[in-house]
């Protein structure tokens, strides 16, 4: 699967790889159940802080997965734009979406 293919894909992107596309989706689906369990214990009427102890860790998990993609984003996709000569913009779109990332 080839996703620079693709017409809507930024010219800098790195494709992903099979496997870790199938880690990402892997983690997404397992945080997917976590919000079910948390939709449960709401109607459940469990205890706040319990339901609050799960958010967080969602939370987390989210942020591992956000970091991740931070982190290849910068060795890839913008490591390759720097090394074509569009560095400049990749590293501003980087900060970008650090700064939205971080909020």
């Amino acid at each position: 699967m080839n996703h620079c293919d693709d017409n809507n894909i930024n010219p800098n992107m790195v494709p992903r790889t099979e496997k870790e596309i199938e880690n990402l989706i892997k983690r997404l689906k397992r945080i997917e159940g976590q919000v079910r369990g948390i939709q449960k214990m709401v109607e459940d009427n469990r205890y706040c802080v319990d339901i609050l102890v799960q958010i967080s860790a969602i939370n987390a998990a989210l942020n591992k997965v956000g970091f991740n993609l931070l982190e290849r984003h910068t060795n890839h996709c913008v490591s390759k734009a720097i090394r074509e000569g569009n560095g400049e913009e990749s590293i501003q779109e980087l900060m970008n979406v650090i700064k939205q990332f971080s909020k």
